[in-house]
């Protein structure tokens, strides 16, 4: 093991994959979560269990490390800037600050010229009567909730009256694009005007959750470089360290929209463990360690599957797999209805 120990916020999958790219370079990982059972505790080094405000729990954990980052957006912010007091947490707490409240997100893009769908603040339930315009939309919490969580759809004005939310949280309304695809952009930042791009990927999402992707996107060549160009100005603009991934939808009429941003490795980019010669996960980890950045170079065409629920269960069994297939399973213990258990890749 070489001298640099990272820590890592979150111990599901993301972690998990950070873990084993951290172990390729020969650099230590500990993972700290407030789920004892958490999947990672299988990949890493080290496992410490703790709420994210147990500060005495988070200064044992930030006394082992060198630097500190996370594998998903709702670690607390209180936490991640006491952290940083003590050790540098990368990306930095105030873009995960920023990315966790959607509606300063979307002002955020705006401002850099950055399409996004049309929104609109939500206070209370009587917001929504007038916005006839914005239906059919989604409204979703300003904070927290990823894989649909928190997004509650909204055909038309008599769909309000059933709404049965909480609306002390917060909400935005967005309207929905006629959608015609949706794709991503992982970029990896090094420092200014030094990254690396993947190429976008499409993907198909069932019930809010990602179930498949692929490279290439059938997209055309205006789109393929837009997206990456918005990735870049937004990742500078940030002053981003590490994996980022921006998600987008194109419309009917091949208009490109930014959906939302994720300071973090990314579900769609599990495919670049395999169809490139440094994945997401790898390029994190030398970014936020200031290791040596290495051209990318795509080895092959590639798609992806999640297996969601009991679809883990036949490979679980040990199927013999083609050659240019690769099962990843996240050890998870517990199998649920909507829950990520593992994922296949298959070179194309």
């Amino acid at each position: 093991m070489s001298e640099i120990t990272i820590g890592i916020l979150g111990g599901g999958q993301l972690g998990s994959m950070l873990s084993v790219a951290a172990r390729k370079l020969n650099i230590k990982t500990i993972i700290y979560c407030d789920d004892q059972n958490a999947p990672a505790q299988n990949f890493c080094d080290e496992f410490m269990h703790g709420s994210y405000d147990d500060k005495e729990k988070i200064y044992a954990f930030a006394n082992k490390v060198q630097i500190i980052t996370y594998e998903f957006e709702n670690i607390p912010f209180e936490a991640l800037n006491e952290l940083n007091k003590l050790k540098t947490v990368l990306p930095r707490p105030s873009v995960n600050r920023l990315i966790q409240h959607r509606l300063a997100e979307k002002d955020f893009i705006n401002k850099l010229n950055i399409r996004t769908t049309r929104y609109v603040h939500i206070e209370n339930k009587d917001d929504l009567l007038p916005l006839e315009d914005f239906l059919p939309g989604i409204l979703k919490t300003t904070t927290m909730g990823y894989d649909g969580k928190g997004q509650y759809p909204i055909k038309n004005i008599s769909a309000i009256n059933a709404l049965n939310i909480d609306f002390n949280n917060g909400y935005i309304l967005e309207k929905l694009v006629k959608l015609k695809k949706e794709i991503s952009v992982i970029i990896t930042r090094f420092n200014n005007n030094k990254y690396e791009v993947y190429e976008p990927i499409e993907n198909t999402h069932e019930d809010q959750i990602l179930i498949h992707s692929k490279i290439p996107a059938e997209i055309n060549e205006k789109l393929f470089h837009q997206s990456k160009e918005w990735a870049i100005s937004i990742a500078e603009e940030l002053k981003y360290i590490g994996t980022l991934c921006v998600e987008f939808f194109i419309d009917r009429n091949d208009n490109l929209y930014v959906n939302e941003i994720a300071p973090r490795v990314h579900n769609s980019g599990h495919l670049t463990i395999n169809a490139y010669n440094v994945s997401q996960f790898e390029n994190h980890i030398r970014a936020v360690c200031s290791l040596e950045q290495i051209p990318l170079k795509k080895i092959s065409n590639a798609e992806m599957i999640n297996l969601i629920g009991n679809q883990i269960i036949p490979y679980r069994e040990k199927p013999k797999l083609a050659t240019n297939q690769f099962f990843f399973d996240y050890l998870k213990k517990d199998i649920k209805k909507k829950r990520k258990m593992g994922h296949l890749t298959t070179l194309k």
